[in-house]
């Protein structure tokens, strides 16, 4: 049985449907062979996200393919420091590289380069365009405190230790960088709102690698002023935040960002989350994404899991963090049949 008409988009606005919509973080990708054999004529990872014909092909794919009940824009989280100025590519094997990296270089060396987002608004048109009427259409950026450790590192990092130590050590400098984040991170997501999303999601990533005071000063923070600002701007559409790895301060970053609707990662316990945050708020997840590629029994038992944890709060099924790259087809077709009750 499928979600009723935008289902989705109702349970961001905190109205409990009898079973869940469905999405998945990282549906449009590698895992899709037609995915990969679009990727093959496009050359380059970037060359494809500022492609707007191919990438709205890309976020269309899962849709056709599985009938989600939401889609979410096929993109990256660095485009924001692209458009700020920094050089980027994508080495093969190894992922993005920024250039120069701030740890070396002032924000202020940076010239500012907003026209490499027009390319996306152009994208977001024709999905927009192209959806079913019953799919819920999803915009994102990556949040700040994420976004800026890519843009000191020049590179993705496992702890994140150029960032931590330059918040540290030069927090003038730092809270630049993140000011300009959240800065061009509303004028994007409010680009992505006029072109023809219904609601946008904050992805922060690397959120669980600060101590209890930072996470304040630059995860809760900046969120919540770009949700501040968004809801200025567009009062009625939904924002999710999805602050992975952010454990006992969950209910923290709930209460003082104001999100509309809350993205649990695969290591938060479903029914303590249902537990301790406010019980209006619409949350979203949590398959662990290697359940997802095991299969079997092991994927039975997380998904009922999940499902019994929230007998009355609206409930977004999605994994807790990206699909990966090696998940058999068949596993999601038998996800989307069990969450759907067929």
């Amino acid at each position: 049985m499928k979600a009723s008409p935008k289902s989705l988009l109702a349970v961001l606005r905190g109205v409990r449907q009898e079973r869940p919509p469905l999405w998945l973080m990282r549906q449009a990708g590698r895992y899709l062979p037609e995915y990969r054999a679009l990727r093959e004529t496009k050359g380059g990872f970037l060359e494809l996200c500022y492609d707007p014909e191919a990438a709205a092909e890309v976020t269309l794919q899962p849709i056709r393919r599985f009938g989600f009940d939401g889609s979410i824009l096929f993109s990256d989280i660095l485009v924001i420091p692209h458009a700020l100025g920094q050089n980027l590519w994508f080495e093969a094997g190894e992922g993005p590289r920024l250039a120069p990296p701030l740890v070396d270089s002032a924000l202020t060396s940076l010239d500012a380069a907003p026209q490499r987002l027009d390319p996306v608004y152009a994208t977001v048109s024709r999905v927009a365009a192209a959806l079913p009427r019953e799919t819920t259409f999803l915009g994102f950026a990556g949040s700040p405190w994420t976004v800026a450790t890519y843009m000191v590192a020049g590179q993705g990092s496992k702890d994140q230790a150029a960032a931590r130590r330059m918040a540290f050590g030069d927090p003038t400098a730092f809270q630049a960088i993140i000011d300009a984040i959240v800065d061009l991170s509303v004028t994007y997501l409010s680009g992505q709102i006029e072109n023809g999303v219904d609601a946008v999601q904050l992805f922060d990533s690397w959120a669980g690698s600060l101590s209890p005071a930072q996470y304040e000063q630059w995860v809760i923070a900046p969120n919540a002023e770009i949700v501040r600002r968004l809801r200025t701007l567009h009062p009625d559409t939904p924002i999710i935040g999805f602050p992975k790895g952010a454990g006992g301060k969950l209910r923290a970053y709930a209460d003082e960002t104001a999100v509309d609707a809350i993205g649990l990662d695969e290591t938060v316990d479903p029914a303590w989350a249902d537990a301790i945050l406010p019980s209006h708020l619409p949350v979203q997840g949590n398959l662990d994404p290697l359940a997802l590629v095991a299969g079997g029994a092991a994927l039975d038992t997380a998904i009922d899991r999940i499902l019994a944890a929230f007998p009355s709060r609206p409930h977004i099924f999605n994994l807790g963090h990206g699909i990966v790259p090696d998940t058999p087809i068949a596993h999601v077709e038998h996800l989307i049949k069990r969450v759907r009750g067929g």
